[in-house]
């Protein structure tokens, strides 16, 4: 009786422990990466509205976090936080630093916080490096599309880790989202907040339903990707080298489409 006791309390004490994405990672201690971000957002790409100028079509610098399940940056169909707010409307990083920071001292749920630089064009490169950890494996970040009311690209919890080790590299398509804080429709809307807040909606050639959408091409499909980004792994002879910038051909990223 006395050992039944002991592992139904066990049981029940494990049952009670919370099971994230991260739960099962076994790797190495520690892991470097390069983060690659690329801009897609061409003329020839996406047409309609092109910002040319005032100011022309460009990226904000990106700003992620290597964290643990326990801490979300953002996510798709959630309410952005004040932090997000701020950097998809006006591209200002202090509020959501803030809450990176307070996430980490509380929960200790953040390991560490990586930048990349600004682009001044649609297209182009940027570049940094992350460290994760088995206890924090995942990776977030936020760039903003520049102009627009609030829209940005990112990833939300990617994990690196799969079971014992971590991953070699990976590329992922990024496609614009709307932060849900401010209701233009074109890039160079004026500042009108959203009242109330809607949450943090995906971008399509159809969604918004609106002619007047920027990105609204009702002939195609799916949009192609306006950015990628791409992780790869460093091995210790590469820590501290330049960046191994990666040229994506354009023609890939075309749409054929008439919009008036």
């Amino acid at each position: 009786k006395v050992i039944w006791t002991v592992l139904v309390t066990i049981l029940g004490y494990a049952s009670s422990l919370p099971v994230g994405e991260d739960a099962l990672c076994t790797a190495e201690e520690l892991a470097k990466y390069r983060i690659i971000f690329t801009g897609k957002w061409s003329q020839t790409a996406f047409p309609k509205q092109y910002p040319l100028y005032r100011p022309p079509a460009q990226w904000s610098s990106l700003l992620g976090v290597t964290h643990s399940s326990d801490y979300s940056m953002w996510k798709k169909n959630e309410y952005a936080s004040n932090g997000v707010r701020d950097f998809a409307e006006k591209g200002e990083a202090w509020a959501l630093m803030k809450e990176i920071e307070e996430a980490g001292e509380k929960i200790q749920s953040v390991h560490g916080i990586f930048s990349a630089p600004a682009i001044s064009s649609g297209t182009g490169q940027t570049s940094t490096e992350l460290e994760v950890h088995p206890r924090h494996p995942l990776v977030s970040f936020v760039v903003r599309i520049v102009p627009s009311p609030d829209w940005f690209v990112g990833i939300d919890s990617l994990n690196l880790c799969e079971g014992d080790h971590w991953m070699d590299e990976v590329t992922v398509d990024l496609f614009p989202y709307d932060a849900g804080t401010d209701s233009g429709f074109t890039f160079s809307s004026p500042n009108f907040a959203t009242i109330p807040q809607d949450t943090v909606t995906e971008i399509t050639c159809s969604s918004p339903s609106h002619p007047a959408n920027s990105f609204y091409y009702p002939k195609l499909k799916i949009l192609p990707p306006i950015a990628q980004v791409t992780m790869v792994k460093l091995k210790k002879s590469q820590l501290g080298l330049s960046a191994p910038f990666i040229n994506l051909p354009a023609k890939n990223n075309e749409i054929i489409d008439t919009v008036s």
